[in-house]
């Protein structure tokens, strides 16, 4: 069991680790405190069904569909960068508009549209998921969904301790700078990943 688990795991954990726009976005929503659990869900079940996709043999899509890639692309460059300017805005107001005890919440509605945009709309997430992971899986055979349970493992794991975990940056971000810096980094990760994907 373990030698087809612990490998999806671990892939898993290495490819989501790195700092991009859904992960900002889990952080930013666990700092706030604001539908953190709705979030971390869509999050690890959006992650979950693509790894399925992949290691059920889905990643020949794009062959079938020559656009499919491309139209994926420029559609997720697109979200990218009105979201990466939202954030500069939000970064220029006033510090106490960042404040989490003074910032009106986004309805329920608003923040998971948001998340699974920038989800969806990425396709660094189908290749992670779909094509690395689901080619990868090839190699365990009948084990294929011990893997690809590794993966979906690793993906809960990390999206709800990043949201639940952000609560002990609360201190860091009581101060109105941090807040600002926070969204200065986070328009410059989602402009720059628009910008490759666009490259």
């Amino acid at each position: 069991m373990l030698s087809a688990f612990l490998p999806g795991l671990l892939l898993g954990l290495s490819l989501i680790v790195a700092i991009g726009a859904q992960n900002a976005f889990v952080l930013r929503q666990g700092l706030r405190g604001e539908h953190v659990l709705a979030v971390c869900l869509a999050c690890a079940v959006s992650d979950a069904v693509l790894i399925l996709a992949g290691v059920g043999g889905f990643a020949r899509a794009s062959a079938w569909i020559p656009w499919l890639e491309t139209a994926t692309r420029y559609a997720g460059a697109a979200f990218l960068f009105a979201y990466g300017l939202r954030s500069f805005l939000a970064a220029a107001r006033s510090g106490n508009a960042l404040m989490p005890a003074d910032a009106v919440p986004a309805s329920l509605g608003a923040t998971l549209a948001t998340c699974l945009a920038l989800t969806w709309l990425n396709p660094h997430v189908y290749l992670d998921t779909v094509v690395l992971l689901g080619s990868v899986s090839t190699q365990f055979a009948a084990d294929k969904g011990l893997f690809a349970l590794g993966a979906m493992t690793a993906s809960f794991l990390f999206f709800f301790s990043l949201g639940y975990g952000a609560r002990l940056l609360r201190p860091v971000f009581a101060r109105p700078g941090a807040w600002r810096m926070l969204d200065l980094g986070i328009g410059i990760v989602m402009v720059t990943i628009a910008a490759t994907l666009i490259a």
